[in-house]
């Protein structure tokens, strides 16, 4: 028999799905698929147990409505009876006597209104017939459809064991087209969203919720609607079946002897166990009475935060007072020929498990390489990280619904981005340098270039006016004088001059040792001070500007035997890291102060004295180890209480040029 394509009854609505994985977690047979951080409803897989519209805050997860069909048939000429579930007074108990909810259900277009507890009263004989005639056969009960739908598609090895009778509310229908002799449309109102797709032979289904939304849109009230009866015949223990064990209570076998041999589970996970365990043969002939939902007065059609005992309550009182009445009820229909027998079909949606080693190699992705790696912590949806594993690989979920694994790719992207913002924070400050050097040097260009020739002719006719003063000393010392500061300003100029300069290097391949005695040779170190040089190099040479850098690591000498006037060691090292040279000139001189440490490669800054520096050497340093696409950097200490005093230039150039 070919079966009708079922139509989807729950799914999510987009831009209000958030990254929480509770439906995930809520959904019993995992039939929610997570993309891109999306949770997508399998409509295939799902049982339509509602859960996931229930725990969802964000009201992503919604249900299709019937409301615009209902009101379609009550608007067409036909006639439209209403089929209540028997959890009614649990819904609307608190606000309405059983004859005004009639009422307002006649007030919006309803020609008649049948409790479908009465149903639930053919069903329980129709179990009892069945039971009587198979003694020692196990059934699972067949009421919820949502109970048949998971059986039907996960474990369809257990259909045999499904009761074939049909649900109160089949029941019910069948009873109105066969008995009652009338042909008209039928309007399921209840607590079950796996309703709405159950059976054709029903019309529509809506919930407790659309009903109220009904009344609303409708303006029916308690206190415009005139008090109605439900049609005949009357529910009697029927109006119990909503609540745990209410189908045995329907039922009237002596001895209570199915009462003792029956599992009662409700909720997503203790209906699994018992299935679980009854497919395993460990319940041996027990009968099992089972609902998908914490039961029929908590089902997703109902209104939101009720209380289940008082709900409960509702129910218990509704049926004492049915059952008190019972003498002057209507007389029990007669359905010897009623057919109240069903059939179920395979609908087979187990996905086979994936092999040990493609459940490793996720396991591996999410982090997880050793047992204490898993932590079970259900924040993913699934119960094990394991059994994550096996949904990822499966194409359910994905590795980034991972807490730990998340929180852990967070950190790691926490440390890129603070590395990135290091760097760009240094190449920010080399290009404000870098900036800063090019306007200094048009400015240092310009003056030198004007302070030349005029400087020129004073360094020239002092010179003369000194061989020709003869032994007038008091002049000659004033001669003298003039000439030593033209000859200081013309090293001013000079200084920059080259720092100015903007010529291309000229690269060729060095001997690094001997650039190092080169720098030396043109330094006089006093005796107090001891110049070692290291040499820890792998290869001998490099592709450099050799004197443009003998200028550099000459400036790195000289200040560094300035800064020691009390002797000490001055320490030049040369060594390598893969591919870059690595240059260190160290002193044990006072050091740098740490607010000027970051002013040190200005032009014309300077912490000597006056007369001492003209503070263009280190930015001359600086300018000739960028343009070599080199780094430099210092440390200092200027504080004998943290430890040895003292500075260290290390300059970090790549070995080739780099083209």
């Amino acid at each position: 028999m070919k079966q009708v394509e079922k139509r989807p009854l729950v799914y999510t609505v987009k831009d209000l799905c958030r990254v929480c994985y509770t439906c995930v977690r809520e959904c019993p047979v995992k039939a929610i698929r997570i993309i891109d951080g999306q949770a997508e409803v399998l409509s295939d897989r799902c049982i339509a147990c509602g859960n996931c519209t229930i725990v969802c805050k964000q009201g992503a997860k919604v249900y299709e409505r019937s409301i615009e069909m209902v009101k379609g048939l009550i608007k067409s000429e036909e006639a439209v009876y209403a089929l209540v579930a028997p959890s009614f007074v649990a819904e609307f108990g608190e606000e309405t006597e059983p004859g005004t909810f009639v009422g307002m259900l006649k007030k919006l277009g309803f020609e008649k209104v049948f409790e479908v507890g009465m149903g639930a009263d053919l069903v329980a004989r129709e179990y009892e017939t069945l039971i009587n005639q198979n003694p020692g056969t196990s059934y699972i009960n067949s009421d919820c459809p949502a109970i048949v739908s998971f059986v039907e598609k996960y474990h369809p090895s257990l259909l045999g064991s499904l009761s074939p009778v049909v649900s109160p509310m089949v029941a019910t229908a069948r009873f109105i087209r066969e008995s009652i002799g009338a042909d008209p449309k039928l309007v399921f109102i209840g607590p079950c969203i796996a309703k709405k797709d159950e059976s054709k032979e029903v019309d529509a289904v809506i919930t407790y919720a659309e009903l109220r939304h009904m009344f609303t849109a409708g303006r029916v009230r308690p206190s415009n609607a005139e008090q109605a009866s439900f049609s005949p015949p009357l529910a009697r223990k029927g109006a119990g079946f909503p609540v745990s064990r209410g189908l045995l209570q329907a039922m009237s076998l002596e001895d209570n002897h199915v009462d003792q041999r029956v599992i009662v589970a409700e909720g997503r996970v203790h209906f699994q166990e018992a299935i679980r365990e009854y497919a395993d043969g460990h319940l041996g002939s027990m009968q099992l009475e089972l609902l998908c939902c914490e039961g029929c007065i908590m089902g997703p059609g109902t209104s939101p935060g009720g209380k289940k005992f008082v709900r409960r309550k509702r129910v218990l009182n509704y049926l004492h007072n049915r059952l008190e009445g019972e003498a002057v009820d209507h007389e029990d229909p007669d359905v010897s020929e009623l057919n109240l027998s069903r059939s179920f079909h395979s609908d087979d949606q187990r996905i086979a498990n994936p092999s040990e080693d493609d459940i490793s190699r996720v396991l591996l992705r999410m982090g997880k390489f050793a047992q204490q790696d898993h932590l079970d912590c259900g924040a993913c949806g699934y119960d094990t990280c394991k059994s994550h594993a096996r949904a990822i690989v499966q194409g359910l979920a994905e590795v980034e619904m991972c807490l730990p694994y998340s929180i852990d790719q967070l950190h790691q992207t926490i440390h890129k981005l603070a590395d990135s913002k290091h760097k760009l924070n240094s190449v920010e400050q080399a290009l404000k340098q870098s900036e800063k050097l090019a306007n200094m040097g048009q400015l240092s260009a310009g003056i030198a270039h004007e302070l030349n020739n005029p400087l020129g002719v004073v360094i020239m006719y002092s010179n003369l006016l000194l061989e020709d003063c003869g032994e007038d000393h008091q002049l000659k010392e004033d001669l003298q004088l003039i000439v030593e500061q033209a000859g200081r300003c013309k090293s001013i100029v000079g200084g920059l001059l080259n720092f100015a300069r903007k010529n291309q290097l000229i690269y060729k391949e060095s001997y690094l040792e001997e650039m190092m005695r080169i720098s030396a040779s043109s330094i006089i170190f006093p005796q107090n001070i001891s110049y070692t040089l290291r040499n820890d190099l792998s290869k001998p040479t490099a592709e450099i500007d050799l004197e443009q850098m003998v200028q550099v690591i000459a400036n790195l000498l000289k200040n560094g035997l300035e800064a020691m006037p009390n002797g000490g060691v001055l320490t030049a090292s040369l060594s390598n890291s893969h591919d870059w040279l690595i240059i260190s000139i160290q002193d044990e001189g006072s050091g740098i102060d740490a607010g000027d440490l970051g002013k040190i490669f200005e032009p014309f800054y300077t912490t000597k004295g006056i007369g001492k520096g003209t503070g263009l050497g280190l930015a001359t340093t600086y300018g000739i180890v960028k343009m070599h696409r080199g780094q430099i950097d210092v440390k200092s200490n200027s504080k004998s209480d943290m430890g040895p005093r003292g500075t260290e230039f290390i300059i970090k150039l790549p070995r080739k040029r780099e083209i």
